[in-house]
């Protein structure tokens, strides 16, 4: 089957961190719809308004051929699908496919003969052509191959990154065909101004997307567990990476918590699948241990720091700056510093958070925490920055230090300050 671009209409499932972007560069080239189950997010987008901040208003405006449905009749006028949506873990660590299944049967309901469809979302290898693609044989009709075709090009946004933006990261790409993968890698081309590579198989594309971030999960768990070692020992952990970073090939790695949507969760489809091939990951899960638990240990360190200086942690106060994954972005999935939060609850603090990048109804929401706008001077008796973002580093030392009493903890998990500014760090 020939497959051309002059036809191509492009469906866009999925309009979050990943599928907006998409949507977008594609909407400057092509027809193309985004499709979102979201009433309010495609009612914002539709005003030019994005909520994740990912895109501006001026780069909505400029995809001119892009339009943002809730009906699925708009997607069966495409022939070219992306599949964006979520893939989360749930109870015991194991994936949630019901968002990829679910966007696979909105697909199978308006699927053609001729037509693509590309999964984005991480997933385990096989996922695709296992999970998904019955779901669409089934509600289509259609058969894989003889009918319609598949690819996986997994998805490499970074959240809040202004540098690093889709047309300037390289794309992994593949097919169900060799004829399929041509096109696809042909079509993600046209709007990836770095280059694409075509992978040999779909399991080998999803493979790859889902140990990028294996790999930086084990190394962070490795200077993590650095971290508490040298802790023991009594020597700052930046000044030994720094040292052993004068060494050429040093990997820069530094401790802190691992939340957020990828590194946190991706390891569990990879370890999910090798349970199920009989083989038990040793080292995968054991850095999720130890990464996992890392909240709870910046806890018991400022615990044990309150109490060197004669602070009882009951009816204490603690200003926490920042509840994003990450640092300038206002992202919140599977932030680890709730984690800090319910753990100093325990001992009878009472915990405030500021995030001035975080929607106060959005954190309500998803973890039942309140944020301050404006913290009191003068009246914790606890400070940890969690989260490095630009606000809190132009604040400086004296700045945040004012939010405490005489005898505060500064407790510094991203290393905004100087060894010397706080009383304490990973």
């Amino acid at each position: 089957m020939s497959f051309e671009m002059n036809n191509l209409k492009i469906g866009i499932v999925g309009l979050g961190y990943v599928g907006l972007p998409l949507a977008v560069e594609f909407g400057r080239k092509y027809p193309t719809v985004g499709f979102d189950v979201n009433e309010k997010r495609v009612a914002e987008l539709s005003q030019g308004r994005d909520s994740t901040l990912e895109c501006s208003s001026e780069e909505l405006a400029s995809a001119s051929q892009l339009k943002f449905s809730v009906d699925k009749a708009d997607l069966a006028a495409c022939n070219f699908y992306i599949v964006t949506v979520p893939t989360p873990i749930g109870d015991g660590n194991r994936p949630l496919l019901t968002p990829l299944r679910r966007a696979s049967e909105t697909l199978g309901e308006v699927l053609q003969k001729g037509d693509i469809v590309v999964y984005e979302s991480t997933v385990y290898p096989g996922a695709t052509e296992e999970f998904c693609v019955p779901i669409l044989e089934e509600l289509s009709g259609l058969k894989m191959d003889d009918d319609f075709f598949v690819g996986y090009s997994p998805e490499r946004i970074n959240p809040g990154d202004k540098e690093h933006r889709l047309p300037s990261i390289l794309k992994v790409t593949s097919g169900s065909t060799p004829e399929a993968a041509d096109f696809i890698d042909t079509v993600y081309g046209s709007i990836i101004t770095a280059g694409t590579h075509k992978a040999s198989s779909i399991k080998v594309a999803e493979a790859a997307k889902v140990i990028e971030n294996t790999q930086r999960d084990v190394n962070i768990a490795l200077v993590n567990e650095l971290a508490m070692i040298f802790e023991r020992v009594g020597i700052d952990t930046e000044e030994v990476l720094k040292a052993a970073g004068t060494k050429w090939n040093f990997l820069p790695f530094r401790p802190g918590l691992v939340g957020g949507h990828c590194i946190g969760v991706d390891p569990y489809y990879l370890t999910y699948k090798a349970q199920q091939l009989g083989y038990n990951p040793q080292m995968i899960l054991a850095g999720r241990r130890i990464n996992d638990n890392m909240a709870n240990y910046v806890s018991s360190q400022v615990v044990k720091k309150m109490l060197s200086k004669r602070i009882h942690p009951l009816d204490s106060r603690v200003l926490i700056l920042g509840l994003a994954f990450k640092e300038n972005c206002p992202d919140v999935r599977n932030t680890k510093v709730v984690d800090i939060v319910a753990e100093l609850e325990t001992y009878g603090a009472n915990v405030d958070i500021c995030d001035p990048w975080i929607n106060a109804e959005e954190a309500r929401h998803e973890y039942g925490v309140n944020l301050v706008d404006d913290p009191q001077a003068g009246s914790y008796d606890v400070v940890i920055i969690a989260v490095a973002h630009d606000q809190f580093r132009e604040l400086g030392e004296q700045r945040i230090r004012a939010y405490g009493k005489e005898a505060c903890v500064l407790y510094d998990i991203k290393y905004l300050l100087p060894a010397s500014a706080s009383d304490d760090r990973l």
